[in-house]
């Protein structure tokens, strides 16, 4: 259904990995985007590591009760269905409306994802079968749990189309990148320009870290002046 996924490139997940969310929000908002962070997606176990890839993503409806049964999940446009066509390396992004009282995936699935090479699973929804989706090994961020089934409260309707996810919009193959600040959205067409800008805002902001464990005093060195930036850009140098 919808978009066919996009490969990302290694170096790229290499480069995203160590650059923190919240420098992502920043550079995202100086680009003039300031919803990117996805409402109630938290990481489900602490000290989770930071995942980088292509969203992959699936909707959810409101339940109607003659399409939101057991039996659904054996039709051909089904949860099941949509895990066996996600790449190795995506991020699965779930929109479930924010609805907190119906599990989107329990263990089984979280653990074929996990089989079948899926990054991460991010959405607005809860999961279920707490203690088995943890040992399944997939990082997943989330509202929290449930003990009912989706077909509860949701009704899923297809894959690999724009949905939104805490108030975010997601497209097929745009870039997220998930840690323990939550996730963000990165938009496929600005990747190569937020990566360069991202590298650049974690090395200065290491430098700043650094002035303020000397003691500097923070006006004029966050944000930095005119002075402070040619100290920096003079430290660039001397270190390349």
């Amino acid at each position: 259904m919808g978009s066919d996924p996009i490969p990302l490139d290694a170096e790229v997940v290499r480069v995203l990995s160590c650059v923190t969310t919240a420098t992502l929000t920043t550079v995202l908002l100086k680009k003039g985007l300031r919803n990117v962070w996805m409402r109630g997606a938290r990481p489900l176990q602490a000290e989770q590591p930071r995942q980088v890839g292509r969203a992959f993503t699936l909707r959810f409806v409101p339940a109607r009760e003659d399409l939101a049964t057991p039996a659904s999940w054996a039709a051909p446009i089904s949860t099941r269905a949509a895990i066996e066509a996600m790449p190795a390396g995506c991020i699965a992004v779930v929109d479930a409306m924010g609805v907190v009282d119906a599990g989107i995936f329990g263990d089984i699935l979280c653990a074929r994802m996990k089989k079948r090479g899926v990054a991460g699973l991010v959405t607005d929804g809860v999961i279920r079968d707490l203690t088995g989706v943890l040992g399944t090994g997939l990082p997943v961020w989330c509202h929290g749990t449930a003990a009912p089934a989706s077909v509860a409260g949701l009704t899923f309707v297809g894959w690999q189309e724009a949905i939104g996810c805490g108030g975010v919009a997601v497209f097929p193959n745009d870039v997220v990148v998930a840690d323990s600040d939550g996730a963000v959205l990165i938009p496929a067409a600005l990747l190569d320009d937020v990566i360069a800008a991202a590298v650049e805002q974690e090395r200065l902001e290491g430098w700043i870290m650094s002035q303020v464990a000397a003691g500097v005093p923070l006006p004029g060195l966050y944000p930095p002046n005119e002075e402070t930036r040619a100290r920096y850009e003079e430290w660039v140098r001397a270190v390349r």
